[in-house]
């Protein structure tokens, strides 16, 4: 980071007295009435400079500014956070819902780059590189036998759009190495992981987050569950921590009736923004129902409340996190990057549902959800503290509440056993594909050819991948008890093989089944 130095300035006084010409020099600052109405700005800069100039070692003043501002935001609210220029990298481009890239799935199984699944009709799907592939070089660059940081690792896989790069690729199954050239090209992040009929009449739709390119998503998926006959529409947010508030109010858009208020903010001076519905929503009509977690935030919580609050539709799940914050982003000149908090944002009874917290205890209300555990909130709705103060009615008159997240209209608990909580973070967490990829390594001939029937059969009849997956765990150090958890374990193991054999629909076809949320509602 470019850092903007005040130099002290010198000042030369020059006396001349009868033909004797008297110099002097002094390090001496001039007082200067805007310095000194800022000065603890110039107290910074002035540090800055001191140990820039001064210290007894070489230092990278850069990263000492790095720790400074995220100090400094620390102290203002969770949400206002510093980005580095890594950091803000690899964020702008899931909020932008691309990147530039061969497009393959991957991870560093033991000392090498694995492949997943290339990503469909990405380059390297197009250019033959198959599931179980390990990439040795791109170009003459060393990506196995060493530690490598995930941004060199990316650096060399991503590039500029159109670019070549030569691969070498292990491929086990035939034990040989084989070179192959492909261009870099624009590679789409889905933001909206899936859309299906749940029976004949009700639609699905599940968002992963809201990026520029959700609402665009949204609409065409939207627009075939239509065109299929749909007259009620499941909106998935779980696990959806948020993204761009106005995404969230353009989703939010297709299925309410113009001039509805769908979320209203408000900044420091009291500024009141305003936002509602226009006409032309593709669902406008019809039942709704949005599927909420307690790792639902922000841009989901904004959706939920709108449709809840305009009871256009039923609210589904658990607490959400609870987080009614909006951020601005500013960009350093480095790719650096801070958000601040900016204003509130409100549901359209007038919910802020912004739960408490104390500045500078960050952590204690990231980790609020194992407060939830231990009060038993997420297996019982009559767990869930409301403010009785905090009191609001949506249109037709019925009682909200505000001061911590959306609660839901109809509650349901968490599907695992009480006192296992850690184990539902895991099934939901990558640690399962990596299990099943590691499997499928083994012999992917055995699996060759299977229909999603078959991987049904293969792996929910018995208990072999729940008990293999007890002892994966156990090797990374995860001792935790499947016994009485066996049936979900195996669900999303199987849904696993679907989505590596298969896609990812067939992924969301097994895990949807059995889901406790949407067995309410289709009740």
């Amino acid at each position: 980071m470019k850092i903007n130095k005040i130099y002290l300035p010198f000042l030369f006084f020059t006396c001349i007295a009868i033909g004797v010409l008297i110099g002097g020099m002094v390090n001496y600052p001039i007082e200067n009435t805007s310095f000194v109405k800022n000065n603890y700005k110039v107290k910074l800069n002035r540090l800055l400079d001191f140990i820039d100039n001064e210290y007894v070692d070489d230092v990278k003043t850069d990263s000492i500014v790095d720790l400074t501002v995220t100090s400094i935001l620390s102290k203002l609210d969770p949400h206002s956070v510093y980005l580095a220029r890594n950091e803000q990298k690899n964020e702008s481009e899931i909020m932008r819902g691309d990147f530039v890239g061969i497009g393959v799935n991957f991870y560093m199984y033991k000392d090498s780059v694995a492949v997943i699944k290339p990503i469909e009709n990405g380059p390297a799907a197009k250019a033959g590189i198959l599931p179980g592939d390990r990439i040795l070089y791109a170009n003459n660059f060393k990506l196995f036998g060493k530690k490598i940081p995930n941004d060199t690792l990316y650096t060399k896989l991503r590039g500029e759009e159109g670019s070549k790069v030569t691969l070498t690729i292990y491929r086990k199954s035939v034990n040989k190495k084989i070179k192959i050239e492909l261009l870099r090209e624009v590679v789409p992040i889905k933001s909206v992981d899936t859309h299906v009929m749940l029976n004949k009449s009700v639609g699905y739709i599940k968002i992963n987050r809201f990026a520029e390119t959700t609402a665009n998503e949204f609409h065409t998926a939207l627009l075939d569950l239509k065109r299929k006959g749909i007259q009620e529409l499941v909106v998935d947010l779980r696990e959806n921590g948020g993204g761009f508030l106005e995404k969230a109010v353009e989703v939010a858009d297709e299925l309410l009736k113009e001039k509805e208020l769908i979320v209203f903010t408000k900044n420091k001076k009291g500024n009141i923004d305003k936002t509602y519905a226009t006409k032309g929503g593709l669902f406008e009509t019809g039942k709704v129902y949005i599927l909420i977690d307690e790792n639902s935030a922000s841009a989901s919580e904004i959706l939920a409340g709108a449709i809840q609050d305009n009871d256009r539709g039923m609210v589904v799940g658990r607490r959400s996190f609870g987080k009614g914050l909006v951020q601005r982003e500013m960009d350093f000149d480095d790719g650096s990057a801070v958000r601040l908090t900016i204003a509130r944002y409100y549901t359209p009874s007038g919910r802020s549902i912004q739960k408490p917290y104390k500045k500078g205890e960050n952590s204690k209300y990231f980790n609020e959800f194992e407060t939830r555990f231990e009060s038993g909130e997420l297996y019982e709705k009559d767990k869930i503290k409301i403010a009785d103060s905090l009191k609001f009615k949506t249109k037709t008159g019925r009682i909200v509440y505000g001061g911590g997240g959306i609660v839901p209209d109809v509650f349901i608990p968490l599907e695992v056993n009480h006192g296992e909580e850690s184990l539902d973070y895991i099934l939901k967490s990558g640690i399962v594909g990596h299990f099943v990829f590691e499997e499928l390594d083994k012999d992917r001939k055995e699996f060759k050819g299977l229909s999603l029937d078959s991987i049904i059969t293969k792996v929910l009849t018995n208990d072999l991948y729940v008990k293999k997956f007890k002892i994966y765990l156990l090797a990374a150090g995860l001792e935790i008890n499947l016994d009485r958890s066996k049936t979900i374990v195996n669900r999303y193991i199987a849904a696993e093989f679907a989505r590596q054999l298969l896609g990812e629909n067939l992924y969301y076809q097994i895990v949807l089944k059995e889901d406790k949320m949407l067995k309410a509602i289709l009740k």
